[in-house]
C-alpha cells in the first residue's frame, strides 16, 4: 500500500467529495428547457462571474483544444520551475484559484459576495495554509472549472478527453518524469494543485547504530488536481446527455451520475492499495476506466 489506510481513505473520501459536490453544484447552475412543439431539451449554461460561456464551433473535437491548454500549461510551469520564479507561480495560482472558486459560489450566492469569499480564502490558502483551508478550497476550484469547460463539451469530447490525458498521464509519471517534477516543486513551494495530507512527524525515530536517532521528516499524500478535474468534468458531460438525449430529470440524472463519482473513487481506492511507497503512479488511466465502468453501469440501470 502507497500510503498508511487512514491516509489513503482520506484520499479517496476526499475526491468521493469534490466530484458529488461538484456534480451538485453543475446540477443546479445549468437551466433545462423543453420545446412544447417538438418535445426537444436542450441546456442552457447561465453566465458566470468570468461572463458568458465558452463557445467552440465542433464540440466533438473542443478535447484536442483543451489538451493543447493542458500542454501549454506544463510548459510555462516548467519555465516556471527551470528558473525558480516562485512569486510568479504563487500570483498565477492564486488567480486561478480565486476565479475558480468565485464562479463555484456564485452558483449559491450573490457574485459580489462571491468574489469577495473566494479573494479572502485564496489569500488564506496561499499565503497562511493550513491542510483544512487547502483541501476544501480544492474542492470548489474544480467545481469552478468544470462550469466553465462543460459548455463545449460533448460525449464523444468527453470520452476523447480522458483517453487522451490518461495516455499523457502515463508518458508524463513513467517517460518524462516532468509530472513527478511539477508535483515535487509545487509541493516544496506550498502552493500544490490537488489534495494534499501531509503526515505527522512521529516523535519516535528508528536509533542507528551509532545510537543517534534518525531525523523525522515530514510526509505528504497527494493527488493531482487533474486527477479530480478530469473525472468531474466527464461526469457533468454525461449527467446532461442524460438530461438532453435520454430525457430523464435534473435530479434523477444527479443520482445516477453520481455511479461514475463511485466507481471513479473505487479505482483510486484500489490503485493507492496496490501500488508501492515511494514511488509515483499515473492516476488517470485507473480513474477513467473507473469513469467509463461508471458509464456502462448507468446505460445498464436505464
Amino acid at each position: 500500500m502507497k500510503h498508511t489506510l487512514k491516509i489513503t481513505l482520506l484520499i479517496v473520501a476526499l475526491f468521493l467529495i469534490a466530484q458529488l459536490v461538484g456534480l451538485v453544484t453543475v446540477n443546479r447552475h445549468i437551466q433545462v428547457f423543453e420545446d412544447v412543439q417538438t418535445g426537444a431539451i436542450t441546456i442552457e449554461h447561465p453566465d458566470t462571474l468570468l461572463g458568458p460561456p465558452a463557445e467552440v464551433k465542433y464540440k466533438s473535437a473542443s478535447f484536442l483544444l483543451i489538451a493543447l491548454l493542458v500542454l501549454i500549461g506544463t510548459g510555462l510551469l516548467l519555465l516556471l520551475i527551470r528558473y525558480r520564479v516562485y512569486r510568479l507561480w504563487k500570483l498565477w495560482f492564486f488567480i486561478a484559484v480565486w476565479a475558480t472558486m468565485a464562479v463555484a459560489f456564485g452558483v449559491y450566492i450573490n457574485w459580489i459576495i462571491a468574489s469577495v469569499l473566494a479573494f479572502a480564502l485564496g489569500l488564506w490558502k496561499i499565503y497562511r495554509p493550513n491542510v483544512y483551508i487547502f483541501n476544501f478550497t480544492e474542492v470548489f476550484v474544480y467545481t469552478g472549472i468544470a462550469i466553465l469547460i462543460l459548455p463545449i463539451l460533448d460525449l464523444f469530447a468527453a470520452f476523447g478527453l480522458l483517453v487522451l490525458i490518461s495516455i499523457y498521464d502515463m508518458y508524463a509519471v513513467w517517460k518524462s518524469k516532468h509530472m513527478i517534477k511539477m508535483a515535487r516543486f509545487q509541493t516544496k513551494t506550498k502552493v500544490f494543485a490537488g489534495i494534499l495530507i501531509p503526515y505527522s512527524i512521529s516523535p519516535k525515530a528508528a536509533p542507528l547504530k551509532d545510537g543517534k536517532k534518525a531525523k523525522a521528516k515530514a510526509r505528504s499524500a497527494i493527488l493531482g488536481g487533474g486527477d479530480i478535474a478530469f473525472p468531474l468534468i466527464f461526469s457533468a458531460v454525461v449527467m446532461e446527455y442524460l438530461i438532453t438525449s435520454r430525457g430523464l430529470e435534473k435530479s434523477l440524472a444527479l443520482g445516477l451520475t453520481g455511479l461514475i463519482s463511485l466507481f471513479a473513487a473505487i479505482s483510486l481506492l484500489i490503485l493507492l492499495a496496490k501500488a508501492e511507497d515511494q514511488k509515483f503512479y499515473p492516476a488517470m488511466p485507473f480513474l477513467s476506466i473507473g469513469c467509463f465502468i461508471g458509464y456502462i453501469a448507468i446505460l445498464i440501470l436505464i
